[in-house]
């Protein structure tokens, strides 16, 4: 088919992509859960399109709405990609060493995030019932409901980045399959089954700590422990808690794919008695003996949503977490907050600062675990942050409220 040369479209919509194509005017609704902004030159492109010609266009920032096969397309994202990683011996010679490991990782982070750009120039349109009318195109209907909702089916199409479409399907495929988390018990009862833009639950020192720290004894006159999981994503931590016999659970969160996804969890798993799962900012309702937390450990800005599980704008959900335990802890009750030292490591944060916002918010370091990680990054010296991940420690550090002094 003849290739339509790209057209500048100045009123372009943030909801939509247009384009020129047989001479008329096409537009169709604009997906991006990295938040991007539709680009304002289209190029219809198939199997004809040499990969250098593909590349050089999406460095110019002209999108590839692809109208060939849909195999031939992944083809020349992988294609694209190679190019992308690709360092020439006059940019390598340009390129400065990082100073610090923190210049490290935000070099790696902006590398990481022109490559996405990149990347996502080649795009695919998609049927109002999540269809694709492309040779050897697969069935997406199941993994972009979960992704996106139910379709409207009112007739509208959308447009989605292949590398977006191909990260939706492989979410479906973790979904559906699970992951198996031993702290959980003996198969075929320990799977807990992420959903798209929720966090899997793939390091699993930071849940042995969990399985295996000590349980504060209930309050005096209860037999059964109550608890909250802030932050609980998957619902894993809640189903941990769950299955070492703590009676009553809260989880909260207040993404609605975490809740969603844990809810889902913790019925497939049987625990709906145990657990509740509820949406709230950080703490619901009342008092609990135990409160577990495991917020994102590195206190810089998310480039994403799917980042947010990693990234925490300025330590929000930390410090929010610690200034309002006091507040929610029963009488002789205790805090489980996991962090890695990673942010020690790369200089966002001194152990000194993290102790000190543990004594302003009225709390005392009851004991810490330590655990290493598991990991391939810890121990692949290509990393670029692999100096500090070669050094990280995982910890439990178990938080009692400071006694109060007497008058």
């Amino acid at each position: 088919m003849p290739l339509t040369p790209p057209d500048t479209l100045p009123e372009q919509s943030p909801s939509h992509l247009q384009w020129q194509e047989n001479g008329l005017p096409c537009s169709a609704r604009w997906r991006s859960e990295r938040g991007l902004m539709p680009a304002q030159r289209v190029l219809l492109a198939d199997d004809t399109m040499p990969a250098d010609s593909a590349f050089r266009a999406a460095c110019e920032g002209t999108a590839l709405l692809w109208r060939g096969d849909f195999q031939n397309a992944r083809h020349l994202l992988q294609a694209m990609a190679r190019r992308a990683d690709q360092v020439s011996p006059r940019k390598r010679q340009k390129m400065t060493q990082p100073a610090t490991l923190l210049d490290a990782l935000n070099q790696h982070r902006q590398a990481q995030a022109r490559r996405a750009r990149l990347l996502g120039m080649l795009m695919i349109e998609v049927n109002a019932d999540y269809s694709i009318s492309l040779r050897r195109a697969p069935d997406t209907k199941e993994a972009l409901t979960e992704a996106w909702g139910a379709p409207d089916l009112d007739g509208a199409k959308s447009v989605v980045s292949l590398r977006e479409l191909l990260g939706i399907r492989s979410a479906h495929e973790w979904q559906r399959v699970g992951v198996e988390i031993p702290a959980l018990g003996a198969p075929p009862h320990n799977r807990i089954h992420p959903h798209y833009g929720v966090f899997s639950p793939i390091r699993g020192e930071y849940l042995q700590l969990v399985a295996t720290a000590h349980l504060p004894k209930p309050p005096k006159g209860q037999d059964q422990l109550t608890a909250f999981d802030i932050g609980t994503g998957t619902g894993v931590l809640a189903a941990v808690l769950a299955r070492r016999g703590v009676g009553q659970i809260v989880a909260t969160d207040t993404d609605p794919r975490a809740l969603a996804c844990a809810r889902s969890n913790i019925a497939q798993l049987g625990l709906e008695q145990q657990v509740s799962v509820v949406q709230a900012d950080l703490f619901p309702a009342g008092l609990a003996s135990l409160i577990v937390c495991n917020p994102p450990w590195l206190p810089l800005r998310p480039g994403s949503p799917l980042e947010r599980a990693v990234y925490d704008e300025e330590g929000r959900m930390l410090l929010g977490f610690l200034q309002g335990l006091c507040a929610h802890l029963a009488a002789k009750g205790e805090a489980w907050l996991i962090l890695s030292n990673l942010a020690e490591l790369l200089g966002l944060r001194t152990r000194d600062e993290l102790l000190a916002e543990f004594e302003r918010n009225g709390l005392r370091v009851v004991s810490r675990i330590d655990a290493k990680p598991l990991h391939p990054k810890a121990s692949d010296a290509s990393d670029p942050l692999h100096q500090a991940r070669a050094k990280e420690v995982t910890s439990l550090w178990r938080l009692a409220a400071l006694p109060v002094a007497k008058a």
